[in-house]
């Protein structure tokens, strides 16, 4: 495991991961290609095989998130994103939590009697309990508010009821599990444009936040342009990338190289 830690490897990935330890990793954030997208540069893509390695992989308590969502074929939407997240409950893990991936600047699409898709799905799931959460906190709307007037619903595991709360509200909570970003705007996502769909690096920032500390394991089996590597790095945890194409592993390591030579970026991250 430890001659694959910090590198990007062009390679099939199920190929790859069968020389990875049991239980070696900490955090998976990935998009696969899906639908009619399959064929990627020619190559195909054994859902299954991989969903299977990334279980024996994980760590007990770590994280996998699948950024996936459905082409419309036929009139119809595919349904194989919640295939694919049902096929990870039946191997094992956990559907920790289903999150969406809101895109702030969604391509505008031709008129076929739906409304313009502006999301996709971020599976969260964990092999067993989650072991390392840190939530990401937002401002209350009403901090320090005394709401005598609002009502909260009890979650309890017997009879649910609404009660009055007349305690101040917190400054900040939990925030929610529908993440908004700007997509290939911002000059960190412009590095990736070789790619014909990177995800934004704030959202691979987020997630490793989330479910990782210090030198924990992130890796990306299908990395393409390098955006979850390249963001491992700048939080100073360490990575694996892997993906078949040459051209997409050359774009990953001049990306990767170019954080690990301004330590400064890390600094600064972890000031933030």
């Amino acid at each position: 495991m430890q001659k694959y830690l910090n590198s990007i490897i062009e390679g099939n990935c199920i190929e790859v991961m069968k020389n990875f330890d049991d239980e070696g990793i900490d955090l998976t954030v990935t998009s696969p290609p899906y639908d009619d997208l399959r064929n990627y540069k020619g190559y195909v893509f054994p859902f299954e095989e991989i969903a299977q390695e990334l279980y024996r992989i994980t760590k007990q308590g770590g994280v996998v998130v699948w950024v996936v969502a459905d082409a419309t074929i036929n009139a119809t939407e595919t349904g194989t994103s919640f295939k694919q997240a049902l096929y990870f409950k039946e191997i094992g893990f956990n559907l920790h939590d289903t999150m969406i991936f809101r895109k702030k600047n969604p391509i505008p699409q031709i008129y076929r009697k739906r409304y313009n898709n502006e999301f996709e799905y971020m599976f969260v799931f964990s092999k067993g309990v989650v072991s390392t959460h840190n939530p990401i906190l937002v401002d209350c709307m009403h901090a320090g508010s005394e709401l005598n007037g609002t009502t909260y619903k009890n979650y309890s595991k017997n009879e649910q009821k609404r009660e009055k709360l007349a305690k101040p509200v917190k400054d900040k909570k939990i925030k929610g599990n529908i993440w908004e970003y700007v997509v290939g705007k911002k000059e960190e996502d412009q590095e990736a444009k070789g790619h014909p769909a990177p995800f934004p690096c704030q959202l691979v920032r987020d997630h490793i936040m989330s479910w990782t500390n210090q030198d924990g394991i992130v890796f990306d089996p299908m990395c393409g342009s390098g955006t979850t590597p390249r963001v491992a790095v700048e939080m100073g945890r360490n990575y694996i990338g892997i993906d078949i194409s040459h051209e997409y592993c050359a774009i990953a390591k001049m990306r990767v190289k170019a954080i690990e030579s301004q330590p400064a970026l890390f600094n600064a991250s972890i000031a933030a």
